[in-house]
């Protein structure tokens, strides 16, 4: 009998290994895959349910880890009306199995050592695949000039939040600039609204810079962001975009 050959688009069982509470909605899986076979910065999983009666149901969630890690790290936020992340964000549990398969996609992908400034724009959840990035450039010390504009609805929905600040502070070719477009707290001295043309212009790379750009979030949001940058100056073949819509889940 011949052996199985586990290619990108088979289905596998990986061990839940760890669960971190990222803000009171989102949520990082840590997931073991003993025939993981590796992945890009940028790149997501299929995840599979499959009730006792047999229903089944998937969604695509970004890897959130850097290729170096061995184990695979998918953030989750979870939607109240969603079918799977609010099992994946409230219901499983470490050692809990679950079903996936992947990598996927190789468009939305940034591999260390590309000298070009690369600017990262995310909306919410969007930030997922693009923290992958930022990890991927910490983990093997590249020193590519990035800057990060962050939009969240509030302080407590920003994401990896102190992971950001710590790699910020530590790296002066890392920028953060975030804006909160609901409510801000006391002190606050990021931005308080919605993208716009003046934030855009004040964060964003010079147009004869030619820097690569990568925009996810909410299908809105990218598309704003995009021409923002259009605007800006910047050639649309610069831009890739990755964007989700409002439900699903």
């Amino acid at each position: 009998m011949g052996r199985l050959t586990v290619t990108r688009l088979t289905w596998q069982i990986g061990e839940v290994t760890d669960i971190v509470q990222e803000t009171p909605k989102v949520a990082t899986l840590t997931i073991e895959v003993p025939a993981w076979s590796g992945h890009l910065a940028g790149q997501h999983v299929d995840v599979r349910l499959t009730t006792d009666d047999g229903y089944q149901t998937q969604r695509s969630y970004s890897i959130a880890s850097p290729p170096e890690e061995a184990r695979l790290a998918l953030t989750v936020e979870r939607l109240e009306d969603g079918e799977v992340s609010p099992y994946l964000v409230g219901e499983l549990r470490p050692k809990d199995s679950l079903e996936l398969r992947g990598p996927i996609g190789g468009f939305f992908v940034w591999r260390a050592g590309d000298p070009r400034p690369l600017l990262l724009i995310a909306g919410g959840s969007g930030i997922v695949p693009l923290m992958a990035m930022i990890r991927h450039r910490a983990a093997v010390e590249d020193h590519t000039p990035v800057r990060l504009l962050y939009s969240s609805r509030a302080f407590e929905d920003v994401i990896y939040r102190e992971e950001l600040e710590r790699l910020a502070a530590a790296d002066r070719t890392l920028t953060v600039a975030q804006t909160l477009t609901r409510s801000q707290p006391a002190g606050w001295t990021g931005y308080a609204r919605r993208l716009d043309r003046a934030m855009m212009d004040e964060v964003a790379w010079p147009a004869q810079e030619g820097p690569q750009v990568f925009i996810c979030g909410p299908t809105s949001f990218v598309e704003a962001a995009a021409g923002l940058l259009v605007d800006h100056g910047y050639d649309p073949r610069w831009i890739k975009t990755e964007r989700f819509g409002a439900t699903g889940g």
